[in-house]
């Protein structure tokens, strides 16, 4: 059974991205996330939301 809340290797290993680069974003605002602990979680029904937002800005020359 897969996890609702997943951690930042998690994350990283979902999206196909280096762990930094997913801590990155997640500092940045730019994945959804919040933090328990100082330890970055993400829920994995916000990451789908947010792949699809932005694949469907990508195709209005939207960027990550």
């Amino acid at each position: 059974m897969q996890s609702e809340i997943m951690t930042i290797k998690e994350v990283a290993e979902y999206l196909k991205i280096n762990e930094k680069t997913a801590y990155r974003l997640a500092s940045e605002g730019k994945i959804p996330g919040f933090k328990v602990g100082g330890s970055w979680r993400f829920r994995h029904s916000d990451i789908d939301d947010w792949i699809d937002k932005e694949a469907k800005s990508a195709g209005r020359g939207g960027k990550i």
